[in-house]
């Protein structure tokens, strides 16, 4: 029963904020530009590479994994997915470190903070194979 309650809470802020970048990239593909251009650079690679298409994909990502998740569809699956795509956003999104401005600072390092929360949960329930244990009679 907990699951049922507990799954689509986790996964509403994935499904939210995918849709949002989806609708609008622009903000968020400027955030991610300075990771990309620190991790993949101008190799040629045989993936998409461009920053626009990359967070249009992490977001169907988000949207898609996030669903799943809320629904109980492959949640385990769904959870790993979202932990691998949280880990860029945060380090894109709310790198805090490189902020001078103590506000800007405090403001990234508590959203930095909520993100180390939400990776714990999903951790949690990547790992949870309660559904499948036998209960004793």
């Amino acid at each position: 029963m907990l699951r049922r309650i507990a799954r689509p809470l986790l996964a509403w802020v994935f499904v939210s904020g995918g849709i949002d970048t989806l609708r609008h990239p622009a903000g968020r593909v400027e955030l991610a530009r300075p990771l990309l251009d620190k991790t993949i650079g101008d190799r040629s690679l045989p993936v998409p590479t461009d920053p626009e298409t990359l967070v249009k994909i992490d977001a169907l990502v988000k949207t898609g994994a996030g669903l799943a998740l809320g629904f109980g569809k492959c949640p385990r699956l769904a959870a790993l997915l979202l932990a691998a795509s949280l880990v860029p956003t945060t380090l894109a999104g709310h790198s805090y470190w490189e902020h001078d401005d103590e506000a800007s600072r405090a403001t990234h390092r508590i959203h930095f903070d909520k993100n180390l929360a939400l990776l714990g949960g999903l951790l949690i329930a990547a790992l949870d194979k309660g559904e499948n244990r036998k209960r004793p009679s």
